[in-house]
């Protein structure tokens, strides 16, 4: 017969895991973080509750995880206002308090009572939490981290609806040329969800915001730095060129003002940026409505326009068509 001198632990029930991490979380204010070996200890603590917190939500090698303790820790973060203080001390935790969250985020978002999302009902609450992680983007510390978080959470339709309508999705056109060309790189990953993950919002927006989103788009499209020039352009393409975006489209192509922005990149330095203007360009030249002012443009321009596109890459499938077309326009009388 074997005997243990030491019982094993209970196992934390979700509530228990849960007002442990607001403890900890709650204990990172200004009274503790004076003293640095205070402030050592606190973060201690709260890597060790969300390491916790991992093991429940994907097991920790000896156990399974278990589905309903997972819905029942998303209940309990928006019943305590986790979610909150999260938010606002990110800044402060340490590595690996970060990662762990991480991991853990994504899968709080998809637990569901019913037919109701915990977390995102919680954000529909409280939708200002959802701008403090877009400003997350002005500190590097932690750019990488939010924009993590980001994406998942408009990975939902009614969260990326709010962003995009909100004052600060403007500030993605400030983020993406940011200097640090990691932090500028996952902004425009996050801008580009928000453009492209749900057709129906988007189409929404645009029509809503055409030419407040155009005007500012513009000054991406022409920017000094090449990245930020390549990856609008291709975005560009990307949603324009949704079928829910169709009318959308149709009201771009109208306009001379980006006709001229189009025909500029297409003398760009770069073969990619000059690809990628051709893909958008061609539309302008297909379209069977032109205005009398596209026309007047595409005639003035008529031998440029042949020498970029035979020079871009002549004899090519579509390139070749719209070489052709350009051919065939002659000056108006």
């Amino acid at each position: 017969m074997s005997f243990s001198f030491f019982k094993p632990s209970r196992p934390k029930t979700p509530q228990e895991v849960v007002k442990a991490i607001r403890d900890s979380l709650m204990a990172l204010d200004t009274k503790t973080v004076v003293e640095v070996k205070a402030l050592e200890k606190a973060l201690e603590e709260v890597e060790k509750n969300f390491s916790s917190l991992r093991g429940i939500l994907s097991g920790d090698g000896e156990a399974e995880p278990n589905a309903d303790q997972a819905v029942q820790l998303a209940l309990e973060f928006c019943k305590e206002d986790v979610i909150s203080l999260v938010i606002h001390k990110l800044h402060i935790l340490g590595w690996e308090a970060r990662k762990d969250l991480l991991h853990c985020w994504s899968i709080l978002l998809k637990q569901k009572v019913g037919e109701t999302y915990c977390f995102v009902q919680y954000f529909e609450d409280h939708f200002e939490l959802l701008d403090s992680l877009v400003v997350c983007y002005d500190n590097k510390e932690i750019a990488l981290h939010c924009g993590s978080m980001l994406r998942e959470c408009i990975k939902f339709p009614s969260l990326a609806k709010y962003i995009l309508e909100s004052a600060c999705f403007e500030l993605f056109f400030k983020f993406v040329e940011l200097p640090n060309f990691d932090v500028a790189s996952d902004a425009f990953s996050t801008f580009k969800d928000l453009l492209t993950k749900h057709d129906s919002v988007v189409s929404e927006f645009l029509t809503s915001h055409y030419s407040e989103f155009f005007d500012i788009y513009e000054r991406l499209l022409t920017s000094s730095n090449y990245v930020t020039r390549r990856q609008s352009l291709k975005l560009l393409s990307d949603f324009l060129l949704e079928t829910p975006n169709s009318h959308i489209m149709k009201k771009f192509i109208l306009e001379v003002r980006y006709l001229k922005v189009i025909m500029t990149l297409l003398k760009d330095s770069s073969k990619n940026i000059q690809i990628s203007a051709f893909h958008i360009f061609k539309i302008f030249v297909a379209n069977p409505n032109k205005p009398q002012e596209v026309k007047i443009i595409l005639a003035r321009n008529h031998e440029k326009l042949l020498e970029l596109l035979h020079n871009l890459s002549p004899g090519k499938g579509m390139i070749e068509i719209t070489y052709t077309n350009v051919c065939r326009y002659y000056p108006l009388n």
